[in-house]
């Protein structure tokens, strides 16, 4: 791989790096990169393809109906407030 890959990712990322960190990437970069070449050598037929390798269970609790406050409440504690509804900064231009 080239330098051009960090750096574009670093770009991408809004990260400055310096010359050095770009060096130090790139090379950890490319042992990773040869690590999964590497993995692609190990013989796999015959084994099923898993999502994990633990089964897994449905963690989540019942649903159950309980009490909650109004929106006079929700709006209790807010900074700004107007027509009942929560008033905050514009996030998307």
């Amino acid at each position: 791989m080239s330098d051009f890959d960090v750096r574009y990712t670093a770009r991408l990322a809004r990260l400055n790096l310096s010359e050095e960190e770009i060096a130090k990437f790139q090379s950890q970069l490319s042992q990773v990169l040869a690590f999964v070449e590497k993995l692609r050598e190990v013989d796999v037929t015959g084994v099923e393809p898993t999502a994990h390798t633990n089964p897994l269970y449905n963690v989540f609790r019942e649903d159950r109906e309980r009490d909650w406050f109004d929106a006079k409440e929700a709006l209790a504690n807010a900074p700004r407030q107007a027509n009942g509804l929560f008033v905050v900064a514009k996030v998307v231009e």
